[in-house]
């Protein structure tokens, strides 16, 4: 009998998981499947895809927009990791316990409701040729009017990630307050009493009980560093000349411009282990980290 009605609940579990494991394949797994199929093809999008064995991959690696979308990549990755992540550090820290703090922290978070293509042209109006930063610093004779922000590299790409910063400060100072708020107050009481106060209390009590937080912020600003997309299409298209690209855009130009669906099924697929790998080695690294506690000898 307990066999039986072990069998059953074992049946009914299959029966429940089964449409959502199901719809997982379809629209997760399966397209997955066919990207990295047409990235070993030659393919426009008429007719039938032809098999080319690596020739997409090879052709990827010696096109030098290639290497410009990378580098370009790798600075968006690193841009955001220092600037919304230190500044939504430092708005969360300061704002912290102070009367009104959730006050502060609110302008900083309002710019997180809009879209990326709204931030896009947002920044656009004030970076463009004639606009209004540059206007600003006529009227003011401020040097850097003569500068011209969305034309040239890698300025382009610089305050594209600064307008980037701008968008996701908030909510990296939402998370990293909801860790403060979590932090008991015991360990904050004994460094006071070890006469521990400002960047000590910071360095040495806060930042190592914020590595929760931390993990999860990094985390995602790595992952949203290499797939970018919408700000730069917005604001620059990848220009001039292409010198701005990122690679999700290069993906996006070779499919959708360029109607070669190989050549953008590789840069997929390169772009999907590379976020893939980053993600994997950095979360490895910080739960090695975390797992250093002394444990109890029996």
């Amino acid at each position: 009998m307990k066999r039986q009605s072990s069998t059953n609940y074992q049946g009914q579990a299959r029966s429940f998981i089964a449409p959502g494991l199901a719809l997982a394949i379809i629209v997760l797994h399966l397209p997955v499947v066919y990207t990295l199929y047409l990235s070993f093809t030659k393919y426009n999008g008429l007719g039938s895809p032809g098999f080319i064995g690596m020739t997409n991959y090879v052709k990827m690696f010696s096109e030098p927009i290639f290497l410009v979308s990378l580098g370009n990549t790798l600075i968006w990755v690193v841009g955001s990791i220092v600037l919304p992540v230190g500044l939504g550090l430092l708005v969360a820290y300061l704002a912290f316990g102070l009367k009104g703090g959730a006050w502060l922290r609110l302008p900083f978070l309002v710019p997180f409701a809009l879209s990326g293509v709204a931030v896009g042209v947002v920044w656009s109006f004030m970076l463009g040729t004639d606009g209004a930063l540059t206007q600003a610093l006529q009227f003011l004779h401020l040097p850097g009017s003569e500068l011209r922000w969305l034309q040239d590299a890698p300025l382009n790409t610089i305050v594209m990630v600064i307008a980037s910063a701008w968008h996701g400060v908030g909510v990296n100072a939402l998370i990293f307050t909801v860790g403060l708020q979590s932090i008991p107050q015991e360990p904050f009481e004994a460094a006071r009493l070890d006469g521990a106060t400002g960047w000590k209390m910071f360095r040495h009590i806060v930042w190592p009980l914020l590595a929760p937080s931390t993990t999860v912020v990094v985390g995602l600003a790595i992952v949203g560093g290499l797939k970018t997309f919408d700000i730069v299409q917005s604001m620059t298209q990848g220009g001039p000349a292409r010198a701005s690209e990122t690679l999700a855009l290069t993906m996006y130009r070779e499919t959708f411009v360029n109607s070669d669906y190989g050549l953008g099924a590789a840069v997929a697929m390169f772009l999907s282990l590379v976020t893939v790998a980053a993600s994997v080695i950095y979360l490895r690294r910080q739960l090695s980290l975390g797992d250093t506690t002394p444990r109890r000898s029996k």
